[in-house]
């Protein structure tokens, strides 16, 4: 295929979200254009990528590099087989996230709209830059994008409360990637002479076998420590203080660009700068494996403690991404697989989540568990989805939650890792304590005696189509694995 062709196919998912900003601004006196501009941005991101699928399931690695800056350092974009998890993920719910927008943000006559569906555009193109970046640099720019571009959007209800949300958010992710993923970036170039990715073989990273192992290990700590949005802990608390934002946001964060761009990038550090012989030879996977099983289990008992289903579903969120990270950082086969794989598979699950609790938010102005008795026999589709989607984050068959943690426990069982494998299975337990309760009230429970809810019934369409599908995705992820799989087992051949 000639070059040009290869660059414009690689470009195209890119370039739309790109330019999709513009016809959102320019039409923004008409919200039903500006919001089709959006929709349509969504659906031809989509279609890039998934065009460039066949060639990768064929072991492909589409390569472009529009711009080198200096010996070793690029703008430089790739795309395999983990790329391909992320970016259909981003550009597949945007198509969702767009259309439950319009039932959300009309039904609650929210203000600054052409804003909050410009900045959501961006992100997205954040997110896919950051899905097909080709090196370090690359990775890091696009990251900044989304970090940048998200902050408009937590503080979009610009009260108090929305400002210091936001202002936390800012502070831990630009701060954290200043610190210490700008000096991780120079020290892989002074080690290396490069920052692009080692592509194709997860085995041998990006350092030469002359390399100061020490340097090394400080090097990964700092990516570790500068990928904030994984939530890894301590530096997590930035994800609870944007539940300020709109429900969309929210979900934005925690399903479809934010979060998935923090746990993809740490995936592509440990995987493609230093490779899973460096992780096993200076022991830095099982260390990264404990803390992660740290944050899944004290971020489970924080959700124990919240009755705002937000910030429960916040502190899930920050339990399961470390699902990624200990998969990963295990280096056995499996677990490596199922961590990829749950990149995808909870972000079908938390979209859905969080799409119910904006339903609900609309339909009865509910945020407080306590206050949802008897919520679930008035919006059964709402909860339905929900329940659906909890079964996938505690872990249950068929849905998709189960097929990744399964291969993560087996993974753990490979390394021989007991101690992680209880872990991980008292997570699961913890999950059904903080989801069960949940539907319990709404389905079991009578009304709460201060709450009439006499005329409530399911919100819009536009709401419930798109969270009642994700659901059922969910499901369908369960039964067919391969969906997503194929593509992790094409990039950890």
């Amino acid at each position: 295929m000639p070059e040009y062709i290869e660059s414009v196919r690689v470009l195209l998912p890119i370039l739309t979200t790109l330019i999709a900003p513009y016809f959102i601004w320019r039409f923004r006196d008409n919200e039903d254009l500006r919001e089709g501009a959006s929709f349509i941005a969504g659906l031809l991101t989509f279609a890039g990528v998934i065009s460039l699928a066949p060639a990768v399931l064929d072991g492909k690695v589409w390569t472009y590099t529009p711009f080198v800056l200096y010996p070793g350092i690029s703008i430089k974009f790739v795309v395999d087989g983990l790329s391909m998890v992320f970016a259909i993920v981003a550009s597949f719910l945007w198509m969702f996230a767009t259309f439950y927008n319009i039932g959300y943000m009309r039904g609650l006559k929210e203000h600054a709209q052409t804003r909050y569906y410009f900045c959501f555009a961006v992100a997205i193109f954040g997110a896919v830059g950051v899905a097909f970046s080709g090196n370090v640099l690359t990775l890091y720019l696009f990251y900044e994008v989304i970090s940048i571009f998200t902050y408009p959007l937590v503080a979009h209800h610009e009260d108090d409360e929305a400002f210091e949300g936001a202002r936390k958010y800012f502070v831990y992710l630009m701060g954290s990637s200043k610190l210490f993923l700008l000096p991780a970036m120079i020290l892989t170039y002074v080690l290396c002479g490069t920052l692009d990715f080692h592509i194709g073989d997860l085995a041998r990273g990006m350092f030469p076998a002359s390399a100061d192992p020490t340097l090394v290990s400080i090097t990964y700590a700092l990516y570790i420590f500068g990928l904030a949005k994984a939530a890894i802990m301590p530096l997590h608390n930035w994800l609870p203080s944007a539940m300020v934002a709109p429900t969309p946001v929210s979900a934005l964060l925690h399903a479809v660009a934010v979060v998935k761009a923090g746990v993809f990038s740490v995936c592509r550090v440990m995987l493609s700068v230093f490779g899973v012989d460096i992780l096993d030879k200076l022991f830095l996977g099982i260390p990264t494996a404990y803390l992660a099983a740290f944050t899944i289990l004290v971020a489970s008992i924080i959700a124990l403690t919240k009755d705002d289903l937000k910030a429960r579903l916040a502190y899930s969120t920050v339990s399961q991404l470390s699902y990624v990270i200990i998969g990963v950082a295990l280096l056995t086969p499996m677990a490596v697989r199922g961590g990829m794989v749950h990149i995808a598979h909870h972000a079908f699950s938390k979209i859905t989540l969080f799409f119910a609790a904006g339903a609900i938010y609309v339909a009865a102005h509910e945020k407080k568990i306590s206050r949802m008795g008897g919520l679930g026999r008035k919006m059964p589709f709402t909860f339905g989805a929900f329940g659906l989607a909890a079964l996938s984050m505690i872990g249950v068959p068929p849905v998709c939650g189960f097929v990744s943690k399964w291969y993560i426990v087996n993974g753990a069982l490979q390394a021989g890792q007991i101690a992680l494998l209880v872990a991980l299975l008292g997570s699961t337990i913890l999950n059904a304590g903080y989801f069960t309760p949940i539907l319990y009230t709404a389905f079991f429970k009578p009304a709460h005696p201060d709450v009439d809810h006499s005329h409530i019934q399911e919100a819009p369409l536009s709401m419930v189509i798109p969270l009642f599908l994700t659901a059922t995705i969910s499901v369908f992820l369960g039964l067919y694995p391969e969906t997503f799989l194929q593509f992790v087992n094409v990039f950890a051949k």
